[in-house]
């Protein structure tokens, strides 16, 4: 079982505060921590100690699932994402099959470093537009080659609340702040160490896929008119903690990783941790059964490991994500 969270390591990054900023604005950037060349980002964390390490948490060999199924959420939230067409092709020795008008980003997925720009500053290592245009740089295929895989944490923050008597509700704008974060580690006695990928569950994909399909139907389209899930809090506050952590990537159960509505006083998380500081971030994925999995072993720990796509100038990837404890 993990020890609490007090117990001390090495840091192998410098401290949020000590990051640069950008030329105009109050934002810490971490272009030069791995060189401005980088399309790894966090993923650099992750080497074969920590690989090693993850793969001592196994204990019973037991796997479990981490993503939706590809035609969940059903309907889809975006307007402007549509429906795949699964389209089986006979041939003389059996099948083929397709997808059209497959987003990469409709169901439990990866967003990558191509996904986001910090407005004019551009892309992770200040790249472009131009950049982008002309190379096959920070594609997902980059994240594929080196793999995404090490130990996985879970903070179940939704189980933690409900058995306190105070459970989340799901179509509320409820903040997860640091010092949630904080307490849940605590009372499930998990530790950090350097290169984890912290996975953070809500309960919110439980809960939009127990309710009824035409109270789905009246969800889609509305992100930016109405919707509203719990999720990190969107603060420069958090954007520090998840670096000072050393975390390698960062994934929830919710549609963004963090609270919608975005609070645009405190700025969007997505905008700090994807081009700024080079972190993966991981949406609607599956957590029921980790809780449950993790729950019976009394332990959050595990080696957590994502089939990222080798597909050249990638926006973003399924999650393809197992735990195994």
């Amino acid at each position: 079982m993990s020890t609490p969270t007090s117990a001390a390591r090495l840091r192998r990054t410098p401290a949020f505060a000590d990051l640069p900023t950008l030329p105009d604005r109050d934002e810490h950037h971490a272009w030069d921590v791995w060189g401005r060349d980088d399309e790894l980002g966090t993923l650099n964390l992750i080497g074969p100690e920590q690989r090693l390490a993850a793969a001592r948490t196994v204990r019973t060999g037991e796997m479990v699932s981490l993503t939706l199924p590809l035609d969940e959420p059903d309907p889809g939230l975006f307007d402007e994402r549509s429906s795949y067409r699964h389209v089986v092709e006979d041939t003389p020795a059996g099948h083929d099959d397709r997808l059209d008008e497959f987003y990469l980003q409709g169901s439990s997925q990866w967003d990558g470093l191509r996904h986001i720009k910090a407005g004019k500053h551009g892309y992770w290592g200040g790249r472009t537009e131009q950049d982008l245009a002309a190379s096959d740089v920070l594609g997902v295929d980059r994240w594929a080659e080196h793999g995404l895989g090490g130990r996985g944490v879970l903070l179940d923050v939704a189980g933690h609340l409900a058995a306190r008597g105070t459970p989340l509700a799901p179509d509320e704008p409820v903040e997860i702040t640091t010092a949630l974060l904080d307490e849940v580690a605590a009372a499930q006695r998990t530790t950090f160490e350097s290169g984890d990928i912290l996975v953070v569950r809500t309960g919110w994909t439980e809960w939009y896929r127990a309710l009824p399909r035409e109270d789905r139907l009246q969800m889609r389209g509305t992100i930016g008119s109405g919707f509203a899930c719990p999720g990190l809090e969107s603060t420069r506050e958090m954007a520090g903690y998840l670096w000072d952590h050393e975390f390698s990537a960062v994934a929830l159960d919710n549609v963004g990783v963090e609270v919608f509505p975005v609070d645009r006083a405190k700025g969007f998380l997505h905008r700090r941790l994807i081009p700024l500081q080079g972190m993966p971030l991981g949406e609607l994925w599956h957590l029921a059964g980790l809780a449950r999995a993790c729950a019976r072993r009394g332990s959050h720990e595990f080696l957590l490991f994502s089939g990222i796509l080798q597909l050249p100038r990638g926006v973003g990837s399924p999650a393809n994500a197992y735990a195994v404890l």
